[in-house]
């Protein structure tokens, strides 16, 4: 039987040089999928905005959605560890409000960590949130929800002075106690340097294979998002196609009269039927 994945989990992983592998997920069917296979951590993110709901990013996202995407993932899992985003403004105002939206993720949606973006800025608010004792994931480099100050989704680290303050943001969250920090679309040269220079360790997505764990969005991941499929994506399944040569074969059966067929049927008893009439 599996053992359950921790935050404790995330350091000795490091330690013994394992690779921690992680995955998105928004509602039970997949999530119970994922957990079966043996994924080590699943992410309610606020990607769930783009891939799920439609948007241009992950702005629109609200906390109660990811409570009510978290709870339908936790219901899925036995063995994973369950992190759940931040969205954007939900610990941005103050540090009162960020502790109590990060707590609402763990009381009301079962989440066992969270994830928060954001370096230097936030600081003080992502210690306030571990000081009240709760898990916290960091999230730096390419951060979705300041897309509008990047000018959009850029790869972040390629200018001395940008790579420099990734890896003192890398140091600072550290020292702020957080778990395991997201390194999203940095050089991987970069990468390597900040998973070797932390003591926790490094999820990846865009880092490239220095990093001490692997994350992908699990839409892109088994090519059911065809929208845009960013560079560091390796798609392992082609579900789009297959969904769609699916769903068209359901449809010409039931409109050819082929589906259901009778061992699709349930029957009643003729002398029943008889006195219906």
């Amino acid at each position: 039987m599996a053992q359950k994945f921790t935050v404790k989990s995330f350091r000795e992983s490091k330690e013994n040089n394992r690779k921690i592998s992680m995955l998105t997920a928004y509602d039970y069917s997949m999530a119970k999928l994922l957990d079966a296979a043996g994924v080590d951590s699943i992410l309610v993110g606020d990607s769930l905005g783009m891939v799920f709901q439609g948007n241009a990013s992950t702005l629109p996202v609200t906390l109660d959605e990811v409570i009510y995407h978290t709870r339908a993932v936790v219901r899925g899992v036995k063995n994973a560890l369950v992190v759940a985003d931040m969205p954007f403004l939900s610990y941005h105002v103050s540090r009162e409000e960020a502790v109590r939206n990060a707590g609402r993720l763990i009381k009301e949606g079962g989440a066992e960590a969270v994830k928060m973006e954001g370096g230097a800025l936030f600081i003080e608010t992502i210690k306030a949130v571990v000081d009240a004792q709760i898990p916290v994931m960091g999230h730096i480099g390419l951060t979705p929800q300041s897309v509008n100050v990047f000018g959009g989704f850029k790869v972040q680290g390629k200018e001395e002075q940008s790579a420099k303050q990734i890896l003192e943001d890398a140091r600072l969250l550290e020292e702020a106690g957080v778990f395991a920090i997201t390194l999203e679309c940095i050089p991987d040269k970069l990468a390597q340097l900040i998973t070797s220079s932390l003591r926790i360790p490094t999820i990846g997505i865009g880092a490239g294979k220095g990093c001490d764990g692997q994350v992908l969005v699990i839409n892109d991941m088994l090519g059911m998002y065809s929208d845009f499929v960013p560079k560091f994506v390796k798609q392992y399944a082609k579900l789009n196609s297959e969904i769609s040569a699916a769903v068209g074969d359901y449809v010409s059966d039931v409109r050819e009269g082929h589906f259901p067929s009778e061992e699709h049927t349930f029957g009643i008893d003729a002398d029943l039927l008889e006195k219906l009439y």
